[in-house]
């Protein structure tokens, strides 16, 4: 039997710390009068006139409010169009990429406006998976503090007379640039080609807020594809390629491929990790090292020496040589990747994978990515020209580089003394309030345009509504100041005409716009720049690492990213996967650093850069930070973004170095602690599991090849007939299912944490937004979580040979370098479920069809439900969150009438005093079955799904009817039963319908994370 390790989920946890007992003992007595009392029995005593009371204002306070009559206003349509039926969802295949990830989607809309995305199964790229920020842009298409018409001086102008002077500045302007993120659109560069045809003197410059530019420089200017599907062996060298690195959704695909197992397939790729901060990636990863920023060089060079030969290096690792060996072993079929920005780190990994003849295979440089090509040389020349004032015009296009460049602060001090400042953004942002005139663009879901993410791969965006606001698409506005007034459709068919050539053009077109998706290409080849070579590299890398000082790293977050979409309050409130901290960002340090300098958790620090730039923000102990390392995200510390982003956390980017003309996100720092204290806001440190058997499982890919029989652990009771397993003792009477049974199962080894689950379920099931406080209250709304473990290196036999007492006092101290395993909870829809024998009201009760059911207008808020579950996936609604002021600022967009556009019609809008919980997305099972039903029919699998399962990229959500045996579902169920499926905590015997699949690593033993 494979042993279990201990695992814990915060540092609060090990640590029994005072707040983190106080919060575990209380966490079901904060409502009523306490006594805190804590180790007699009366823990929690109320007042029985209290209760009374509280109980007799609620029950009133619910009849008033089912007496009061809403308004109702409609207008009947006079001519209703052709593709609108009231009730009835329409679906419109569209394009997501915001200068960051991109992903291939479809819009679902009600009454002709958009409420949902979903992933594109026709895409060949994304193949129907969603990230959490494309889920989340649905909402800022309802954001409130997006520019609603043309500015001149920031006050409204006549979209005319803007034009006009415009035109007649430009004329007179000299040399023009035009400032973006990275463009993967080919009629929209047509389109700045054109205007600059019109002004010579126009350059158009790319930049990237989390820079690939080495990347690019090292491979001659083109970006290499990656799959990761055809690899055996993967390396990854600080590259976060699950979560934020160029194509996650794509790369967590095409990874998932290679990490699922069966007992019809017993193999998977194995995954080194070398990095400082623990990301999404390094969590997965087989074997994790954690490396300092200075030493990522001298990693890079042994393993180049080590595979294609050379001199030895300073840097000596057991296991960089025990990859190497595997990656020599594996040619053709392994892949090394770096995140980092240093061309001479870039250029060996290059040399790397060419010498173990990854190039065709993994490595794909005949169809490059087109998803980054900001170049940090040229963007720090325009800086300069800009200080200079040789530059006459600047056009911001979705860029805002005032506050996402290092150098923002000398454009914000240059851009007044410039005779024309132009924004395209949607927003009167950092740089935007700066420029003379804005032109607001549309928002991509009302826009039309084409994307080439990847040379032969193309994609259409269509508008999925009419533009909310007087807005023009940024295409049409350099159109119309270059003196062609076609509109950007048209245009964009015209360009089109040389595309779709092999049938008639509007066959294809419909086609084309149809699917979302064509196979086929609009840019022209890549021309090669040199390369960097790789012995130059290798002599550049060979210098000693630093040693001795403090080093931050900057990275990215999988929600805020590099925050253009800060002020969408659903990111804001997506816990982080591995810190499952909320709103704000903080100094991630090691827990050695920590103790050996007295700092608490919530400590705010100074962090002073090595150019003098600094920033105060609360200490994060996190394991698995390199040692000598502390690690702050980027994409915080907005000040012009809207209510929901500003003042939420400090922005970091100014303390990024400029080396060279290239941005490097790692510097020396100086930690000061400044006496204040700030609670981060985390959403997973409410209550213990430590000692709590089969919450999660998990086993080595060799005990899995030995006896998949012997990977997971079932518990059994005691029974007078011997050791039984718990569903065999019961005194319940159990349900018997006479049409569907609705269950779901999930692999732990194919979720990655990545949330975009948590998201999908919170637009799908308009779950509401609570702020930070509310969610250091331990009061946050997700229906769905992702639950993040760290295990210990301890295991339950060590209690009978230490002691149990011995045993906890070692597990006081986290590993250095713990494992991770990602864990999504929902209400487990149990057979024999908890909460409903406890429900005075019969507000939750058990359908007929498996579901645990809550009837919200029954509910009085007792909260028996909660205290019961043995989950705690149960959520009170505290406050009436899309009417009280108080939240205003955090879940605005539920104060206004177009907020509440992006609400979903067949979920109600629940009110206080009721409690929440998933439903395995009932509006969707019903919608099935009707459209079933009108055929006269069953279901058939796959045409019900649930919301988490639709969204997530790697497949690791399985929902369907257990009743039918042709069913995915059924299917894996009967294949796993004994070997991988457990239910969380069989031993209490609740019998839940959702299943999980134990968690196989490709180790050698059971502690391969490293130090």
């Amino acid at each position: 039997m494979q042993e279990s390790p201990k695992y814990w989920k915060g540092i609060e946890e090990l640590e029994s710390s005072p707040e983190f007992v106080k919060n575990a003992l209380t966490e079901f007595a904060d409502f009523l009068p306490v006594k805190e009392t804590y180790g007699s029995s009366d823990a929690a005593v109320a007042p029985r006139r209290d209760f009374l009371k509280l109980m007799g204002f609620g029950i009133a306070a619910a009849t008033l409010a089912s007496c009061e009559t809403p308004v109702r206003k409609a207008i009947p349509y006079l001519n209703k169009p052709q593709e609108v039926d009231p009730g009835i969802a329409n679906f419109y295949a569209s394009t997501y990429f915001t200068g960051q990830d991109y992903n291939s989607v479809l819009v679902k809309t009600r009454d002709g406006r958009p409420i949902k995305l979903e992933g594109n199964p026709e895409s060949p790229l994304t193949r129907g998976g969603l990230s959490a920020r494309a889920q989340a842009s649905v909402l800022s298409l309802y954001d409130g503090a997006r520019l609603q018409h043309f500015t001149i001086d920031r006050k409204k102008a006549d979209k005319n007379r803007v034009d006009s002077e415009i035109r007649t500045k430009l004329a007179q302007a000299g040399r023009i640039a035009i400032v973006s993120p990275t463009i993967i659109s080919p009629s929209t560069k047509k389109v700045i080609a054109e205007f600059a045809s019109r002004y010579p003197n126009t350059e158009h410059v790319q930049y990237d807020v989390i820079s690939a530019s080495g990347l690019l420089q090292a491979n001659g200017g083109a970006l290499p594809s990656y799959n990761f599907s055809q690899a055996n062996v993967i390396v990854s060298l600080g590259a976060d390629f699950l979560g934020t690195w160029l194509s996650p959704v794509e790369f967590a695909k095409q990874y998932a491929t290679t990490r699922k197992v069966s007992s019809d397939k017993k193999t998977m790729s194995r995954h080194y990790q070398f990095e400082t901060t623990m990301s999404l990636t390094g969590a997965n990863a087989d074997t994790r090292v954690p490396v300092k920023p200075s030493e990522m060089g001298a990693v890079t060079l042994a393993l180049y020496n080590a595979v294609v030969g050379g001199g030895s290096g300073s840097y000596k690792n057991a296991t960089l040589t025990k990859a190497a060996n595997e990656l020599k072993a594996n040619r053709g079929r392994s892949l090394v990747v770096s995140g980092s920005n240093d061309a001479n780190v870039q250029a060996l990994v290059a040399a790397i994978n060419q010498a173990l003849g990854n190039v065709g295979t993994t490595v794909d440089l005949a169809n490059p990515s087109l998803v980054r090509q900001g170049n940090d040389a040229r963007m720090t020349q325009l800086v300069n020209d800009i200080k200079n004032k040789s530059v006459g015009a600047v056009i911001f296009y979705n860029a805002n580089p005032v506050y996402d460049h290092p150098m923002g602060a000398d454009i914000a001090a240059a851009l007044p003394g410039l005779p024309l400042t132009i924004s395209l953004n949607d927003r009167l942002d950092e740089t935007g309030s700066l420029c003379k005139y804005a032109a607001p663009d549309h928002h991509y879901l009302e826009s039309w345009n084409d994307y080439e993410p990847k040379r032969g791969y193309l994609s259409l965006a269509q508008p999925a509504i009419s533009p909310l606001f007087a807005t023009r698409q940024a295409q049409e506005s350099l159109l119309t100041w270059a003196g062609n007034n076609t509109s950007y459709y048209d245009y964009l068919r015209a360009q089109w005409r040389g595309v779709l050539v092999d049938s008639g053009f509007q066959a294809a077109w419909d086609k084309a716009v149809h699917d979302g998706v064509v196979m086929g290409t609009a840019s022209p080849a890549t021309v090669p720049t040199t390369a960097v070579d790789a012995g130059s590299a290798a002599a550049a890398l060979s210098a000693p690492a630093k040693s001795g000082e403090v080093e931050l790293v900057l990275y990215e977050k999988v929600g805020i990213g590099n925050g253009s979409e800060a002020n969408n309050p659903w990111l804001q409130e997506l816990p982080d996967p591995v810190s499952k901290a909320t709103w704000g960002n903080y100094v991630c340090v090691p827990y050695d650093m920590a103790k050996a300098n007295d700092w608490e958790q919530g400590d705010v620090l100074k962090v002073t850069a090595a150019n003098g730039k600094s920033v105060e923000l609360p200490l994060l102990v996190q394991p698995g930070q390199a040692k000598g390392t502390v690690a702050i995200a980027v994409g915080y510390g907005r000040k012009q973004t809207g209510k929901v982003g500003d003042g939420v956390g400090a922005n970091v980017l100014p303390l990024a170095t400029m080396v060279g003309n290239g941005i490097v996100y790692a510097t020396t720092a100086k930690l000061d602690k400044t006496g204040a204290n700030e609670t981060i806001a985390q959403t997973q440190t409410h209550h213990t599991i430590m000692d709590r058997k089969a919450v999660v499982q998990e086993a080595t890919l060799a005990k899995y090849i030995e006896n998949p029989k012997e990977v997971t652990e079932y518990e059994k009771v005691a029974t007078p007939d011997g050791l039984e397993a718990p569903a065999r003792v019961s005194l319940w009477q159990d349900y018997e299912y006479k049409n569907h049974h609705w269950g779901m199962a999930v692999d732990l080894n194919s979720c990655i944490g990545c949330g975009s689950c948590v998201i999908g379920c919170q637009a799908e099931n308009n779950v509401a937004v609570v702020g930070k406080q509310e969610v250091i209250n331990r009061r946050e709304m997700h229906w769905m979580r992702i639950d993040r473990y760290y295990s210990s290196d301890h295991h339950r036999d060590e209690f009978e040979t230490e002691g149990k007492l011995a045993t906890y006092a070692a597990m006081e101290n986290p590993a250095e370098n713990p494992k991770v395993i990602f864990q999504p909870l929902m209400c487990q829809h149990c057979n024999h479920a908890p909460c409903e024998t406890v429900c005075p009201v019969l507000a939750t009760t058990h359908s007929s069809e498996g579901l645990n059911q809550m009837t919200y207008n029954r509910c009085v808020g007792t909260r028996y439900c909660a205290n019961n579950c043995p989950y705690k996936v149960r959520r009170f609604n505290w406050f009436s969150y899309y009417t009280n002021e108080k939240f205003e600022n955090v879940n605005g967009h539920m104060f206004t009438d177009l907020g509440r556009m992006v609400l979903n019609p067949d979920v109600t809008v629940r009110a206080r005093g009721v409690m929440e919980k998933c439903s395995l997305c009932v509006q969707r099972i019903q919608l099935g079955k009707l459209e079933a039903k009108k055929q006269k029919r069953r279901p058939k699998d796959g045409e019900i799904v649930s919301a988490c399962a639709q969204s997530c990229p790697t497949e690791a959500i399985v929902f369907g009817d257990m009743r039918d045996p042709e069913s995915r579902i059924s299917k894996l169920l009967r294949r796993e039963d004994g070997e991988r499926a457990f239910h969380v905590l069989d031993q209490i015997n609740v019998q839940p319908n959702i299943t999980y699949l134990t968690k196989i690593r490709n180790v050698e033993n059971g502690n391969e994370f490293v130090i």
